[in-house]
């Protein structure tokens, strides 16, 4: 098995639990690691025969533009669509972070993974 990963997607998005986070919104990273066979694409060197990484991200901004309370329910629906869009997926983990969280302290972030 192999491994395509995108690292520190950097997302505005307005999720959370406190009305104030559904207007202001905050900063987000996602880490994605995606699980496939590429071997077909090591040997023919065709974008047909792997997995488009613009393809991902693409999932990954569309799922973090549709507002949740939870960053467990952003990361389940990322995992949702990767797997509803590309039948040759085996696994799939994503880690959904929020960059300076409300929580009264000085915490650089909060982060949940999914995993498949």
């Amino acid at each position: 098995m192999s491994c395509i990963e995108l690292k520190d997607i950097r997302i505005y998005a307005n999720h959370g639990c406190l009305s104030e986070e559904e207007k202001i919104g905050s900063h987000y990273l996602v880490n994605l690691s995606v699980e496939c066979d590429l071997t077909q694409a090591a040997i023919t060197d065709n974008l047909e025969d792997t997995l488009d990484y613009v393809g991902l991200n693409a999932i990954v901004k569309k799922q973090m533009g549709i507002r949740a309370k939870l960053l467990e329910t952003v990361g389940n629906r990322i995992i949702e669509a990767i797997l509803s869009s590309f039948s040759n997926v085996t696994k799939v983990s994503v880690t959904v972070s929020k960059l300076n969280p409300p929580i009264g302290g000085d915490v650089k972030q909060v982060s949940v993974t999914m995993t498949s």
